[in-house]
């Protein structure tokens, strides 16, 4: 019996060609007005999630695929 991926977290991260997570920033949604120009351009970079064997087999088993 294998493991069911969670395919919420799955939809939220890409990954790369040499098999990084990348996923955006968390936080962006509203409030971008107030915040200063610098603070909102770094909201739209992603991020690498580093994470370990254990997480990743049962967060993205199929996904890696």
């Amino acid at each position: 019996m294998s493991i069911k991926t969670n395919k919420a977290f799955t939809k939220r991260v890409k990954i790369t060609r040499t098999g990084k997570v990348v996923a955006r920033k968390a936080g962006q949604n509203h409030f971008n007005a107030k915040a200063d120009r610098s603070a909102q351009m770094d909201k739209r970079r992603s991020q690498n999630l580093s994470l370990s064997k254990k997480v990743s087999q049962r967060y993205i088993t199929t996904a890696s695929k």
